[in-house]
């Protein structure tokens, strides 16, 4: 099968699987196909699949991704305050660090909403099945959903990672408290040891519960750079570390807290 061939051939095993789905058209057109695969994966519950499916998904997935063009951390420069860190505008998961941090809601499994542009439908959709799979184990082990400020670790399967590392940050769903600035330091410190724990030399941070999590950019961004300093100081690792940002806005509050 060629890319295209592949990429049909996926979507119609993900629709028989499921007799909602069975009647439905496929789009004729290359993009709105790569986003019905896409919507199939997300609404898709952690369920066994073929081994041939997997295959196939793997060698399709891991030529849309690179595709998207992966940015090495050789080829980033660190900021001139600190040689261990680096600020990058774009795309997590086209960074190739050992590392990603990804920020998950409670349940640990990924978004099940289609489409949507949050960093944690994006991780999965490109990672593939084996990571809601992967996750979906986790939990049942586990018992009870994640908590605030906890993180796990998983494998990246098709990102140009090694690692997704998984953590929870707080809602602030009216006013900022001292709470959720705990909890967001907290969710730092845990991916950080985690990452040590499992010999990362680099990890990208994204902005964790900035955007639909409603913390705000600023105090998020300060807490950020100061647990991760601290951090880096009480150990003495020489892990490198990104803070990787999407807008705008956290470049700007990024730029400015990093040339302190």
């Amino acid at each position: 099968m060629n890319h295209s061939e592949q990429r049909i051939w996926l979507i119609q095993q993900l629709m028989a699987e499921d007799d909602y789905y069975r009647n439905y058209d496929i789009p004729q057109d290359e993009r709105g196909q790569k986003d019905f695969l896409r919507a199939l994966m997300n609404v898709r519950e952690p369920k066994d699949i073929s081994i041939e499916f997997l295959e196939i998904q793997d060698e399709y997935l891991q030529v849309e991704n690179e595709g998207t063009g992966v940015v090495s951390i050789h080829e980033l420069k660190p900021v001139s305050s600190n040689p261990k860190l680096y600020v990058w505008q774009g795309d997590i998961t086209r960074l190739k660090v050992d590392a990603i941090v990804n920020a998950a809601n409670s349940q640990m499994c990924g978004c099940f909403q289609p489409l949507h542009n949050c960093i944690d439908n994006i991780i999965h959709s490109k990672s593939g099945i084996q990571l809601r799979l992967k996750c979906a184990d986790i939990m049942r082990r586990q018992g009870h959903e994640e908590p605030t400020g906890q993180a796990k670790i998983t494998p990246a399967y098709n990102l140009p990672c090694d690692y997704v590392i998984h953590t929870v940050g707080p809602i602030v769903q009216v006013a900022l408290t001292e709470r959720h600035e705990e909890l967001l330091a907290s969710c730092y410190k845990s991916c950080l040891n985690l990452a040590a724990e499992n010999k990362v030399k680099s990890i990208a941070f994204c902005c964790v519960s900035t955007g639909v999590f409603m913390f705000p950019n600023q105090r998020a961004a300060e807490i950020a750079v100061e647990t991760v300093k601290t951090w880096l100081d009480e150990t003495g690792s020489e892990m490198k570390i990104v803070f990787n940002v999407y807008k705008d806005i956290d470049l700007d509050i990024y730029d400015k807290l990093l040339k302190k």
